[in-house]
């Protein structure tokens, strides 16, 4: 039986956004906008991070990697989504379609990952400003740069291990433009429960886990806050974490909710989706550089170099 479901079902077919073509063109020039403004902005902020020596610490350096984890992710479904847009038959393969699965829960997991260490990162410089260098040292920061990569990719892993003893019957629509795990379990004619469980695992694991590290770490920023003396002071200090603030509540509010939540195919849930894993990569670079002095600075002086370059070339 499972080989049979396997080889009659090759391929899914993504309802997408809209089914009318003038709404579909439209939101192929309003994707397409979203996806080139996020490779600009996040690449941007790595060609500033790596070139400007100001901006070597390991707040930029896990920034830098965030940025890279933002071209990913946004890479993973635009693309696709944007393909569908422009096609009659908008139809994926399975094996495509786990790829995809795969790529978006791993995505998905460094996000969560990189923003807890960020936390951490936050609460060492203004808890322990004078032990920071130490404690942050660049060994440090590399390990819990690839330690996000690699539990993420092991929590995919055996996610995906598990879906692909799915067996798929004759309903082939994903009420989506993407493929995601949860998307997958009502076209399953096969037992999902296991599936279902490690899911939940996953993303309770993941959602406790880096939301608890996030949680005390700013318990004790906001302690450590308050005591200093000078309005000027905590106003600088939480300065510091204001971004990194508004990064967690705009990918934790829509991703955690959205793996929690029933299957439905309902807009809320395409809402949810768009907002973490194409908004969230859109705006991280605008968050991170809008109200950054620094950021700021870099930016200018980089323009300046590059004029200067131009206008010697020119004689």
């Amino acid at each position: 039986m499972a080989s049979g479901n396997h080889s009659r079902i090759t391929e899914f077919i993504l309802l997408g956004l809209s089914a009318d073509p003038h709404v579909q063109a439209l939101l192929f020039v309003l994707f397409l906008m979203i996806y080139l403004l996020t490779l600009l902005g996040n690449l941007l902020i790595i060609l500033v991070i790596h070139t400007d020596s100001n901006l070597h610490t390991p707040m930029y350096f896990f920034l830098s990697h965030l940025s890279f984890q933002d071209l990913f992710y946004s890479s993973v479904t635009v693309p696709k989504l944007l393909e569908n847009l422009l096609s009659q038959r908008k139809a994926i393969s399975v094996e495509g379609c786990l790829a995809q699965v795969f790529f978006v829960f791993a995505t998905t997991g460094i996000e969560a990952c990189l923003l807890s260490v960020m936390a951490y990162d936050r609460y060492a410089a203004i808890c322990h400003p004078l032990l920071y260098g130490q404690v942050m040292s660049k060994q440090l920061c590399e390990r819990l740069v690839w330690g996000s990569w690699v539990v993420a990719f092991l929590d995919a892993l055996m996610n995906i291990l598990l879906a692909l003893n799915m067996d798929f019957c004759d309903v082939q629509t994903i009420h989506h433009y993407s493929c995601e795990l949860p998307s997958l379990f009502p076209l399953s004619c096969s037992d999902v429960s296991t599936n279902s469980a490690m899911l939940l695992c996953s993303a309770l694991l993941h959602a406790i886990g880096t939301c608890l590290l996030i949680f005390f770490s700013y318990v004790r920023i906001v302690s450590t806050i308050l005591s200093i003396g000078s309005t000027s002071g905590r106003s600088k200090a939480f300065s510091t974490c204001s971004s990194h603030l508004t990064a967690v509540s705009l990918f934790y509010g829509s991703a955690i909710f959205r793996y929690l939540m029933p299957t439905s195919g309902s807009p809320l849930e395409l809402i949810l989706s768009i907002q973490y894993s194409v908004i969230t990569p859109l705006v991280n670079p605008l968050i991170y550089s809008w109200k950054n002095k620094e950021v700021k600075a870099a930016l200018r002086r980089m323009t300046i170099k590059y004029l200067q370059c131009l206008s010697t070339e020119e004689i």
